[in-house]
């Protein structure tokens, strides 16, 4: 338990935010940790309110490049310590978060990276479990038995503000892609789980509070993921052990379906035409099809549709409670 962390936390307007990113970390069991604060040119009061704490474990830098995935890799080059723990400035971590997390070290050393589980909170202040699937029932910690098969079915069982990775496994797989504003955390977290253990432990070590202004369903994605080239580079080279391959595929292909229902959210029903069009799986065909079968009627009507579902699902509801 004497292995010190370096937290990074990327800062750009977030300034409602930081102060209570930061004092989770400063509120943790465990004290042995720096934190380092990367801003990427905030126009707001975060800086001030970053740079009005006294404590000399707070250290304060202007990011030099551009992007969140450019910010974290310019903090994780500034730690000092062995392990890198990631903080979101919007999310906040629950006090015993690195507890667990060096529990998890000591316990599995030779691991690539380590998670706790974490809760989504809705801009109403609303908490829940993400959806993880086929990772043990809790209490369990352990290493994950299959990672892409439980990133396939559920929620990704790592999530940027819960996971902590050691700096020569970061540095080895090259850190966050540069240029990508989507799935660059997949691709950094799919590296590492290609080549090592995923840590995992049921303690809640982290709130995720999602912002329904800024979700990726209300604007187009592009029609990869830069995960997507780098799993059929390890395919294509023999690189995936043979009881992951097919997971990897269906993995890949559950994101593929993902980007496409993004894009027909947003209105862009070339692209996820184009996306289904490519998709292939056997696990997913029916949800496959199923968005395929969308992107042939007009928008205007699946808008129709869409919001004729959400008020029967409500109904239901109400119907259920009364």
């Amino acid at each position: 338990m004497n292995e010190k962390i370096s937290v990074i936390i990327p800062l750009f307007n977030k300034g409602p935010y930081i102060a209570r990113a930061i004092e989770s970390v400063l509120h943790q069991t465990i004290q042995n940790f720096e934190i380092i604060v990367i801003d990427g040119g905030s126009q707001d009061e975060g800086p001030r309110i970053v740079n009005n704490f006294q404590d000399i474990r707070i250290h304060f830098l202007v990011q030099h490049g551009k992007g969140v995935s450019n910010a974290r890799n310019e903090g994780v080059n500034h730690a000092k310590n062995e392990f890198i723990a990631f903080l979101d400035a919007d999310d906040e971590w629950m006090p015993k978060h690195l507890e667990t997390i060096l529990k998890l070290i000591e316990k599995y050393p030779l691991a690539g990276m380590y998670t706790t589980a974490y809760k989504r909170c809705t801009p109403a202040g609303k908490t829940h479990w993400d959806g993880y699937k086929f990772i043990p029932d809790p209490p369990w910690d352990g290493l994950i038995p299959d990672y892409f098969k439980s990133g396939a079915f559920g929620c990704s069982p790592v999530w940027t503000s819960a996971v902590v990775i050691p700096k020569k496994i970061f540095q080895g797989v090259g850190g966050f892609p540069y240029g990508y504003g989507f799935g660059e955390d997949a691709d950094l977290f799919g590296k590492i789980a290609l080549k090592y253990p995923v840590a995992f432990s049921w303690e809640l070590g982290a709130i995720y509070h999602t912002d329904d202004l800024n979700s990726l369903s209300n604007r187009t994605p592009p029609q990869e993921e830069p995960f997507f080239k780098t799993a059929r580079a390890a395919l294509k080279n023999g690189e995936v052990r043979p009881e992951f391959v097919e997971s990897l595929n269906e993995y890949i292909a559950k994101k593929e379906i993902f980007l496409a229902e993004c894009s027909i959210h947003a209105g862009n029903l070339k692209n996820a035409h184009t996306i289904l069009k490519q998709c292939t799986t056997k696990w997913f065909y029916f949800e496959r099809m199923k968005w395929l079968l969308i992107t042939k009627i007009p928008y205007p009507l699946y808008l129709f549709m869409r919001e004729l579902r959400r008020k029967l699902i409500k109904l239901i509801r109400i119907n259920n409670s009364s």
